[in-house]
């Protein structure tokens, strides 16, 4: 998930500086999670009514199934949430120093 620091329940509710800033910032964060986590797309859900805040939802997924929320949740350790920070982290050092 990619929340923006200022605390608003509803996404559009949102000031423009904000709502762009999010969505920019999801863009990179996805560059890293796709070089993380093997998969075709990272798929963006936004739904906006399960907790009270803005925030958007990335997904690694292969087929459109796998952006289900009925799906059961995978279960990962500290350690493997450590791992696949590290991994996403690395994906976008390796990113952005092949930019320039």
């Amino acid at each position: 998930m990619v929340i923006p620091k200022k605390e608003v329940d509803y996404l559009f509710d949102l000031d423009d500086e904000t709502y762009t800033g999010l969505h920019l910032f999801a863009k990179i964060v996805a560059v890293g999670l796709k070089k993380a986590i093997p998969c075709q797309r990272i798929g963006v859900v936004i739904m906006g009514l399960e907790v009270p805040h803005a925030h958007i939802h990335l997904i690694p997924m292969n087929k459109s199934g796998d952006i289900n929320f009925n799906n059961p949740k995978q279960k990962f350790t500290a350690g493997q949430f450590e791992a696949t920070v590290e991994k996403i982290k690395a994906g976008l050092r390796e990113e952005y120093q092949e930019e320039g």
